[in-house]
């Protein structure tokens, strides 16, 4: 955690380390995530180290929006002309943004970053930019970046242990496990994290939930129902780690199917939520082709079900803890996907890694054997190692010649997850 010239409180990021490998590369580097998760100080914090001559642009200015879309030459000769970089963040208020930024691109030697806070804002540009863009996504606060803000001198410690495989003592595991139930409650938005208290935390979710339906929904997306919409939101937020019913949301919103579908899709593109899908290599034996859904961010979740209670007092634990853990598998690119058979045998994740997969499963009360679900599991797929998340301490398992590990919740921080693209 640091200060930068503007006396703000910067978090570090991971991505940082990853966006200046690609500072020196020709393509237009994209950073693309929710409103509020940190994109406007990542980039200041990227353009501040760079050399010049350089520009930094906020195209939540119609008239610089304006000039882009309606006069690129002039845009050219007043911002791109002799620059060696050029950032532009809210990338998404431009409607023709891909087509003109090639022209930029393929008419200057200036390295371009840009932003945007939809996915499918960015994906329309990249449609233009194939084989001159990389696009990166930025998340809400892992775990781990959290950590290093709320007590630095932890964090290396969890890595060391985990990665190495060194038992946790009780008297440390008291200590990581308050941080990542605070971190469960109030989620990783960046500004929520630095509150002083829950009453600024609380009023900092509602402002960023308000400003998404004023800006992202209102701004970018012509809804049938805004009413619906919203309502479907909250419905959502108490389904967490559940399998969507259609129907059931169908009713509760008022909307109809296509109408659902679409709004979940908008849902998941502006980044509030994710739809893990079912894992399966035999559709006779395994089930349905319904998600499950997991919000980016449970602080988030939480203010929409308005429920900020410690976990002794919850009664949804269970599948907090768990989209808890699905966060921090996205914001390592990790797909999200679940098994379950029809008998109601089922796996929270299923990590693709090469050629097997690796079980993984979350539970909210310290656990020492594995169940039934994970068992058969083990039983049709035969994975090299599995896992099992909990509360309590580190402990190894052989259970049918596979190696089970049971670790602490927080122990997702550790790089012990390798999926196809990271091995």
């Amino acid at each position: 955690m640091e200060k930068n010239s503007r006396d703000k409180i910067y978090i570090s990021r991971s991505l940082e380390e990853k966006l200046r490998k690609f500072l020196s590369t020709p393509e237009v580097i994209a950073i693309v995530g929710a409103r509020q998760v940190g994109k406007t100080t990542l980039m200041n914090r990227l353009y501040e180290d760079l050399p010049g001559p350089k520009a930094f642009l906020d195209f939540e200015d119609p008239e610089l929006v304006a000039l882009f879309e309606e006069d690129i030459k002039a845009f050219t000769q007043l911002y791109v002309k002799g620059k060696r970089y050029l950032f532009i963040d809210e990338f998404q208020h431009a409607k023709h943004g891909g087509k003109l930024l090639k022209y930029l691109y393929d008419h200057s030697n200036t390295k371009f970053i840009i932003s945007g806070s939809s996915s499918l804002d960015l994906t329309v540009s990249a449609a233009y930019l194939v084989g001159r863009i990389f696009v990166f996504e930025l998340f809400p606060l892992s775990f781990a970046e959290f950590l290093a803000y709320k007590s630095p001198e932890l964090l290396p410690i969890l890595k060391e242990r985990i990665s190495r495989g060194i038992p946790i003592s009780a008297s440390l595991h008291r200590r990581f496990l308050p941080y990542f139930e605070e971190f469960s409650i109030w989620g990783g938005y960046p500004r929520v994290a630095i509150a002083e208290n829950e009453e600024e935390k609380a009023e900092v979710l509602k402002n960023i939930l308000v400003t998404y339906l004023l800006k992202d929904i209102r701004g970018f997306f012509r809804l049938a129902s805004e009413s619906g919409f919203q309502k479907l939101v909250k419905a959502l937020a108490l389904q967490i780690g559940s399998l969507i019913q259609y129907s059931e949301l169908s009713q509760v919103s008022g909307l109809r199917y296509t109408s659902l579908k679409e709004y979940l899709s908008i849902l998941e593109e502006t980044y509030i939520l994710k739809l893990a899908r079912p894992f399966f290599t035999n559709k006779r034996l395994e089930i349905t082709k319904n998600p499950k859904v997991y919000f980016v961010d449970t602080g988030l979740r939480n203010y929409l079900s308005q429920d900020f209670r410690g976990w002794s007092h919850r009664t949804d634990i269970g599948h907090l803890v768990e989209n808890v853990i699905a966060t921090e598998l996205m914001k390592r690119e990790i797909p999200l996907n679940f098994w379950r058979t029809r008998s109601k045998g089922e796996v929270d994740f299923v990590v693709p890694v090469r050629d097997y997969v690796i079980p993984l499963e979350v539970k909210s009360g310290v656990v020492k054997a594995v169940g039934k679900s994970f068992l058969s599991f083990i039983e049709r797929y035969h994975p090299v190692k599995g896992y099992r998340r909990h509360p309590g301490l580190a402990q190894e398992r052989s259970i049918k010649d596979i190696k089970v590990q049971f670790l602490p919740v927080y122990g997702i921080t550790a790089l012990d997850l390798q999926t196809k693209e990271q091995e």
